[in-house]
């Protein structure tokens, strides 16, 4: 669950540093916490992990450890501290910010419900008149994927459109009361800042956030940024894909950015460089709501001892973390241009707290082959086994000529089950997302060896119950 430098020794390493694929600026905090240890144990773990394009940033304080990048584009070009990444959910924090701004220019107010403040926000459920826009950072609003229209707001070409894609959703419970995950939150609320601020979302964020910091490599959706094609993994190998499409334009996922932009943006968030709101509008941002650790966009839990504030970020192409010691004043962020199953993301921000405790980092890699591994296992075994169910198919026949209908049916069911549940997966999976919209279409990019593993094994059963079926109507028909 993801900043104007002000010295000038950090500005000169920034310049020199953009000619770099590997790149680094500052000198390293008393920990000794240095960017060639950073850079190596980076090293190893694109080795260990294989992934094929990451960049990364460490910052501590005022200045910028390690940035970086390694591996390489789909196109074949370096990864590089430059190099355009989606941070999908990490966006979160910087809509929080750019709300936070309004706050403190007093065009926005925290607890004053979103209608009164977007009058086109409307729903078919009286409750959500007194959805605070606190309540919709702090994921607390009752929204959710199980009771809004979510494939209406995907369709959505602009904020206002998807605001107004909600009109007949409703709400999974009473504002304030539960936490629950949803994308609407951070949408509505980049809708807030567009008619608060007086213009479009991603001009506000150029504007007031990325601007001010000197991000100049970030922007929200890709018509400004645009990265190239990230990469699935499918059974170990990595596969070239276009992100999937979808509403990019928005709060909840649409920044594009990189890891010198990155570094700036962390160093604004643990207290340094340019200023874009208050200390204590900050600190609000980065308090958890009484009802879970979770603030604006911030996530709040510990890593190795060490109490981080956190946010996630997951499309279908691209993967991202971002994370803040509050205590020790550090800042992380890994982004990569690849998503699988298993993500090495967060392994990679683990391995570099320790670093920053002055502990040795555990190298990451292996999950993502072994689970794939396991996964292709599986499907030659259910190929085989079908392979072998249809062979086998008149001897079972032959054995149950006489057998009542119900215990044949009951003999089929077992292979016959796989099917059942594959022609359900997508919402299986939703559910085991805890209600998160999830359809056929997603479920062939980051999922896809899990999907054909699925597959698979529903297809052999498919095909061992009807040749079953074919033969026992063939033995009964001859007698």
């Amino acid at each position: 669950m993801k900043h104007k430098l002000t010295s000038l020794a950090a500005a000169v390493g920034l310049v020199s540093a953009l000619a770099a694929t590997h790149a680094a600026w500052a000198a390293p905090p008393a920990t000794g916490l240095t960017s060639a240890a950073v850079d190596a144990y980076l090293d190893k773990t694109m080795e260990s992990t294989g992934l094929p394009g990451m960049s990364v940033v460490v910052t501590h304080r005022g200045e910028i450890v390690h940035a970086g990048g390694y591996g390489r584009e789909s196109d074949g070009e370096p990864v590089t501290a430059r190099t355009p990444m989606r941070v999908a959910s990490v966006s979160k924090s910087f809509t929080a910010m750019a709300v936070m701004t309004l706050v403190d220019d007093g065009r926005i107010s925290l607890d004053e419900p979103v209608a009164r403040q977007l009058p086109e926000f409307r729903m078919a459920d009286r409750r959500a008149a007194g959805i605070t826009v606190r309540q919709l950072l702090n994921q607390t609003s009752g929204l959710s994927d199980t009771t809004v229209d979510i494939g209406a707001t995907q369709a959505a070409t602009s904020l206002a459109g998807y605001v107004s894609a909600l009109g007949t959703g409703t709400l999974a419970a009473d504002p304030g009361t539960r936490w629950e995950y949803c994308n609407v939150n951070y949408d509505v609320a980049a809708r807030l800042v567009e008619v608060a601020g007086g213009r479009s979302f991603g001009d506000y964020m150029e504007q007031r956030v990325f601007g001010p910091l000197g991000m100049t490599g970030s922007a929200v959706g890709d018509r400004v940024v645009r990265p190239s094609e990230g990469f699935n993994s499918v059974y170990g190998a990595w596969v070239a894909r276009p992100e999937l499409p979808g509403f990019r334009d928005g709060g909840a996922g649409g920044v594009v950015t990189n890891a010198a932009d990155m570094g700036r943006w962390l160093i604004n968030q643990t207290g340094g460089g340019e200023r874009l709101v208050t200390p204590e509008s900050l600190r609000t941002m980065h308090t958890p709501s009484t009802v879970r650790d979770y603030g604006m966009g911030w996530g709040e839990e510990s890593v190795g001892g060490t109490r981080l504030l956190v946010h996630s970020g997951n499309l279908f192409t691209y993967t991202a973390v971002e994370a803040i010691a509050p205590d020790t004043g550090y800042g992380f962020a890994v982004m990569t241009n690849g998503a699988a199953l298993h993500d090495d993301t967060y392994d990679v921000l683990t391995g570099l707290v320790a670093m920053s405790r002055g502990g040795t980092p555990d190298v990451p890699g292996g999950g993502r082959q072994t689970f794939e591994l396991v996964l292709g296992l599986i499907a030659l075994a259910a190929a085989g086994l079908g392979a072998l169910g249809v062979l086998r198919s008149r001897r079972w026949a032959s054995g149950r000529a006489g057998s009542p209908g119900r215990r044949i049916g009951l003999r089929l069911a077992s292979v016959l089950l796989p099917v059942a549940l594959f022609a359900g997966y997508p919402w299986l999976i939703s559910f085991l997302m805890n209600g998160r919209t999830v359809t056929w279409e997603q479920l062939t990019y980051f999922a896809a060896p899990m999907t054909i593993t699925f597959a698979v094994v529903a297809a052999a059963g498919a095909a061992t119950a009807a040749m079953r079926l074919a033969r026992l109507r063939s033995v009964v028909s001859t007698r």
